[in-house]
């Protein structure tokens, strides 16, 4: 086992490729927050950069430990961040309409997304230990539907219905690779379907607006259309090269809405061009088949779900971030990894894909030694 050998050598032998990348990704954030701080380090870039040099040894530190560990308490980590989902409704700081966050001091916590990572971590655990004849059964299935339910459920109570929806995405994508039959995806998809005109009924004022805004955001230009209808001038502004670095009018003159965070990608746009865009883009598409190739080297099923989970929630957001930015899709509070300002998603995936770089580093067959659980 990889985990028993000397710390030097469990370091030397970690994927450096996909911690560069992952770094790389980062550096063109710290890129666009100085800009869209106007030229300054203050007040975005420079906790962006706090956040990076605190996570990044949180990140390795998580790949190189036994990955014993991680199986061991994968359950306590959800346990933990359920408890604080569940919390945050009587404690937590309220915004705009809603309540997700844990302030403190002058930071936030949103406990939703370190969900993510700790579902695919106790989804990961959970599948490892069943047999993959059993995994078709229906039996088998409602304890991970209940944790995928459960969470999701009261974070769409929060209200945030993108982040709910995100959670429910990566849970699924998981229960797929872990064997679970098509045909039941299918049925439930078919239920969802016919239960969508019910489901309107349940959701928020600013929900239903938002949908109504994606299928005619030139019915309101200067009320809720008016973000998706600035970040497609400011991307379709910016051509193949871009404006320049710093001379993006609709960012610089702020114009684009949350330029930081959501529809940082259209500020990257307007100044990069569309070379920019496609050059971050291929960048987050190799760490995306890194992950996936770990996934295939891994032997064991924990590993590979984790792999696999990880990958999901990185490329979900990076979908669901981009495509609501370029009008494919409706607008959500979805942050692009490593790239838009935030405490929490930063950790989040930088907690995710140490794990992705544990599996990797723990790769062999018998590294759990399934009998003894």
């Amino acid at each position: 086992m990889n985990s028993d050998l000397p710390l030097s050598q469990r370091i030397e032998q970690l994927n450096w490729l996909l911690i560069s990348l992952i770094t790389t990704l980062a550096f063109i954030g710290f890129l666009m927050l100085y800009s869209a701080g106007g030229g300054s380090f203050r007040p975005w870039l420079i906790r962006q950069l706090g956040f990076f040099c605190a996570f990044f040894p949180l990140m390795i530190a998580i790949a190189v430990t036994d990955i014993r560990l991680w199986f061991r308490f994968a359950y306590l980590f959800y346990a933990i961040a359920l408890f604080l989902i569940i919390i945050v409704d009587a404690m937590g700081h309220s915004a705009m309409g809603a309540t997700r966050w844990f302030r403190v001091g002058s930071l936030t916590i949103q406990p939703s997304e370190i969900m993510k990572v700790c579902l695919v971590l106790a989804l990961a655990r959970y599948f490892y230990v069943i047999e993959m004849s059993s995994i078709g059964r229906v039996k088998f299935i409602i304890t991970p539907i209940m944790m995928i339910g459960l969470p999701a459920l009261f974070i769409f109570h929060q209200p945030d219905l993108g982040t709910a929806t995100i959670l429910i995405l990566v849970g699924v994508s998981v229960l797929f690779m872990a064997g679970v039959r098509m045909w039941k995806f299918i049925s439930v998809g078919a239920v969802v379907l016919v239960a969508l005109p019910f489901v309107w009924y349940f959701l928020y004022d600013y929900q239903k607006q938002r949908i109504l805004t994606f299928l005619n955001p030139d019915e309101d230009p200067l009320g809720s259309g008016y973000n998706i209808i600035q970040a497609k001038i400011a991307i379709g502004s910016g051509g193949f090269l871009g404006k320049g670095y710093l001379n993006g009018t609709q960012g610089q003159l702020n114009f684009l809405p949350e330029k930081q965070t959501d529809f940082i990608f259209t500020m990257l746009s307007e100044e990069l061009g569309f070379a920019g865009g496609l050059f971050t883009i291929m960048i987050c598409c190799a760490i995306l088949a890194i992950c996936l190739k770990i996934a295939i080297d891994t032997k064991h099923q924990f590993g590979r779900l984790i792999a696999v989970g990880i990958a999901n929630i990185f490329f979900i957001h990076m979908f669901i971030n981009i495509g609501m930015v370029t009008g494919i899709l409706p607008v959500v509070g979805a942050p692009l990894p490593f790239i838009s300002y935030g405490g929490t998603i930063m950790a989040s995936m930088m907690i995710g894909f140490g794990l992705v770089l544990n599996a990797d580093l723990n790769r062999g067959a018998d590294v759990l030694n399934k009998k003894s659980w």
